[in-house]
């Protein structure tokens, strides 16, 4: 399986690690979930509303556990993240 794996995963610059990019990959995690986006593993568009949930929860408990800690754009990118995915997981709900 490890070996399956490393085929779909391109090797590349790994991107800078900092608050945005880690509530983007969140959020891109989400997303495959909800079947907006492909799995990066196995290229399909698969729902799965429960693994979607959990980590729409995960990035409200981040915007809650930061709020008053983050700079005017970290907040605006994390509560618009959360609004999107919010719509889109009623609207698969």
């Amino acid at each position: 399986m490890e070996q399956v794996k490393s085929e779909y995963i391109k090797k590349g610059p790994m991107p800078k690690v900092d608050f945005l990019t880690f509530i983007m990959s969140l959020s891109s995690s989400a997303l495959a979930h909800l079947g907006e986006v492909p799995d990066p593993v196995t290229g399909k568009k698969e729902v799965d509303l429960e693994l979607a949930r959990h980590t729409i929860d995960v990035l409200s408990m981040l915007e809650e556990k930061t709020r008053g800690n983050l700079t005017r754009e970290e907040g605006e990118f994390i509560r618009n993240i959360l609004f999107e995915l919010k719509m889109k997981y009623v609207q698969r709900a």
